[in-house]
């Protein structure tokens, strides 16, 4: 098919794309149709962490695609139960649901809270970002995402990133959920105190109801744990997960904790697809790959990115946590993006000034210093 026919395919007009067209990957690396490379600093939106057609979960999907596509959840496999196991452990004591997306573990989340609970309130956060579907988008803090398709879920309050006043405000007797991003990423890289955290745990606590942290963006060695939260040191009652744990792959993933409030029986909550056993051996491959050693150079490679960042004219303010960061801009984000695109380095947009980086975690010093060589020509 030729590229031109590719830019005009009938396709529902909700994503304003670039006019680019990408046919192959490798590491952080990606090519167009003209054969032209690209140092990929998205990596997906934060999906790609082990960078384009990474061997591990390649050669785990491969093997699995030669031996057993999917048989549904009426029965096992033993893809899904390796993985779950993984997280588990990861989790200190853990299960899970799977599904195939971040807005579907949202939406798993969501129904757990009010079947372990009994109340119908939400508390999430404003500037958050929990998906696009009816239940995640209702609990996102950003009216202009939220107004052409209300109204939307009832009982849900938001309060104030980082502010113990306006969350005891939003909490009340009726609510049974408390919803919160370790780090803000749509909304603009933002990233939460621990003590406004462990507050959230206290009044989750007192009035009986559920603290889950939705970390389909942070989560699976991002920000330079496995865990965004592992920082804060608050234990949630449940963790989203999605973008990163599959490597491109689509899953997502309600983790309970083995302590939390029960929640759920059989025949409440199901996924025809979730738990793929060629997805779920790409997920196992991606947990094997993040060690400690592989994670503590994701947080030095943070901190070189950011520095670098904070050097460049027209930065105001760089944020976030290993390779999850946001360069609060002086210019419009968008042509920033266009600008650096032309240059052969992709970067994104959080919020209406912020500038996102979040290139796959095996990115290297060299590649750092390409990427902020570019964004300095554009910038200056």
């Amino acid at each position: 098919m030729s590229v031109a026919r590719l830019r005009v395919a009938p396709v529902l007009p909700v994503y304003a794309r670039q006019d680019l067209t990408f046919v192959r990957g490798e590491g952080t690396t990606l090519y167009d149709t003209d054969g032209h490379a690209y140092l990929d600093f998205l990596a997906g939106i934060a999906v790609v962490g082990l960078g384009h057609c990474h061997p591990a979960p390649l050669a785990a999907a491969q093997a699995q695609l030669d031996r057993l596509w999917h048989v549904s959840n009426l029965y096992w496999t033993e893809p899904m139960v390796e993985l779950a196991r993984r997280l588990s452990a990861r989790a200190g004591g853990a299960r899970a649901f799977f599904c195939n997306s971040g807005s579907e573990s949202v939406e798993a989340g969501l129904k757990y809270a009010r079947k372990a609970t009994g109340k119908p309130g939400i508390v999430a956060l404003n500037g958050s970002f929990h998906g696009r579907t009816i239940g995640a988008l209702s609990v996102t803090g950003q009216p202009a995402k939220r107004a052409a398709f209300e109204p939307l879920l009832p009982h849900v309050q938001f309060a104030n990133p980082n502010d113990v006043a306006s969350l005891e405000a939003a909490i009340s007797a009726d609510t049974g959920c408390v919803l919160l991003e370790p780090v803000q990423g749509e909304g603009g890289v933002h990233v939460l105190e621990a003590s406004f955290v462990a507050a959230a745990r206290r009044l989750a606590d007192k009035t009986g109801a559920v603290l889950l942290f939705d970390e389909v963006q942070t989560g699976v060695g991002r920000t330079g744990s496995f865990f965004a939260h592992e920082r804060l040191d608050v234990r949630a009652d449940g963790v989203m997960l999605a973008k990163g744990l599959a490597n491109g792959l689509p899953i997502g993933c309600l983790l309970v904790y083995d302590d939390a409030p029960e929640g759920f029986a059989a025949g409440d909550h199901a996924s025809t697809f979730g738990g793929n056993p060629v997805t779920c051996a790409a997920a196992t491959a991606v947990c094997d790959e993040l060690t400690d050693e592989f994670l503590a150079t994701v947080t030095a490679n943070g901190l070189v990115l950011a520095a670098g960042l904070a050097e460049l004219d027209g930065i105001r303010a760089v944020r976030g946590a290993g390779l999850m960061l946001g360069a609060e801009l002086d210019c419009p984000p968008a042509q920033v993006v266009l600008a650096c695109a032309e240059r052969g380095l992709l970067v994104g947009t959080a919020g209406t000034d912020v500038l996102r980086l979040t290139p796959p975690l095996i990115v290297t010093a060299a590649e750092i210093e390409q990427a902020l060589a570019v964004l300095e020509e554009v910038l200056t």
